[in-house]
């Protein structure tokens, strides 16, 4: 009875951890869609700074009540790895005042990608072909995501987000040789940190250094510190219990069932992102942008079955 029970466990696990980066990728493709309306009253930077101020306070009241050590190990590591995460942030929330999150997604995932090339090249591991097959798909994919239609509204903004698929990509490599040791919430702290920390440098800057700023959405990266409208307060303390809800599912998902299982599921925040789009804006894909997305998530299908 033993050995029938365990194929059923672990089964019962990988459908517990389909439904909660389900429920991950639905959150979080509900919540960045509304960067666009925090876009229009205030700055990126204090976006960052307000986002990480009421993380740390939902953060550090659920940490009390469940008991949870944040204290890292190796703080040096953490810092790191924060550093590289946090970069990556600053192209992808950057990007979401100015094209469809869908698209910025798409961008951002290429890091499994970036992870093969540089655990190849970096590390000494080697590719087959089939990721070598994947890593080509991928790449085709965000060219035709992020292609000319989408440069003739936000010119050089498009690269940003494969900057960002790079630097999360260094980031996740960082968190398996560098914090291996780290709890969860730690590395979430951590993350959360380092975008105040952007955010606080990014407004003095802009404070000390005064310019013009184009209104709405388009002066979302260069405008600095302005009072808070209420609807700012309310849409980005959305945005970071979203953010801790969405990712403390995945973590626990990435806990009770295999991970190279639960990276295929993670993709579905593609076609979620897509979905709300369309629903709350009437957003649509071009057909070249939805192939791409297709591309995008075989090339990750592929590489996490491989990686098996």
């Amino acid at each position: 009875m033993a050995t029938q029970a365990e194929p059923s466990r672990a089964t019962n696990g990988v459908l517990t951890a389909a439904l909660m980066i389900l429920c991950y990728a639905s959150v979080i493709g509900f919540t960045d869609n509304y960067v666009r309306v925090i876009a229009r009253d205030a700055g990126l930077w204090q976006f960052f700074a307000t986002r990480t101020l009421f993380g740390f306070v939902i953060l550090g009241a659920v940490a009390a009540l469940a008991g949870w050590r944040l204290r890292p190990r190796n703080p040096v590591a953490v810092a790191g790895r924060s550093l590289l995460h946090g970069t990556a942030m600053i192209g992808y929330f950057g990007c979401l005042a100015f094209l469809p999150v869908a698209t910025v997604a798409a961008g951002l995932f290429t890091a499994p990608i970036f992870t093969q090339l540089i655990a190849r090249f970096a590390f000494g591991q080697p590719l087959g072909p089939f990721r070598i097959f994947a890593v080509v798909l991928g790449f085709a994919g965000a060219l035709l995501v992020l292609g000319p239609g989408q440069g003739a509204t936000a010119g050089w903004l498009v690269a940003l987000p494969i900057l960002a698929g790079f630097l999360y990509a260094l980031g996740n490599l960082a968190t398996r040789q560098w914090c291996a040791g780290e709890s969860a919430p730690t590395l979430l702290i951590g993350f959360f940190g380092a975008l105040g920390v952007f955010g606080l440098i990014g407004m003095a800057i802009l404070q000390l250094w005064p310019h013009a700023v184009p209104d709405g959405a388009g002066g979302f990266i260069l405008r600095g510190p302005v009072w808070p409208s209420p609807t700012f307060l309310f849409w980005t303390l959305v945005q970071a219990a979203g953010s801790l809800f969405g990712v403390g599912l995945m973590i626990r998902a990435y806990q009770i069932a295999e991970a190279s299982r639960v990276a295929v599921f993670e993709y579905v925040i593609l076609p979620a992102s897509a979905f709300w789009s369309w629903v709350l804006w009437g957003d649509t894909l071009g057909a070249g942008a939805a192939a791409g997305i297709v591309m995008i998530f075989a090339a990750g299908l592929i590489i996490a079955v491989r990686g098996r």
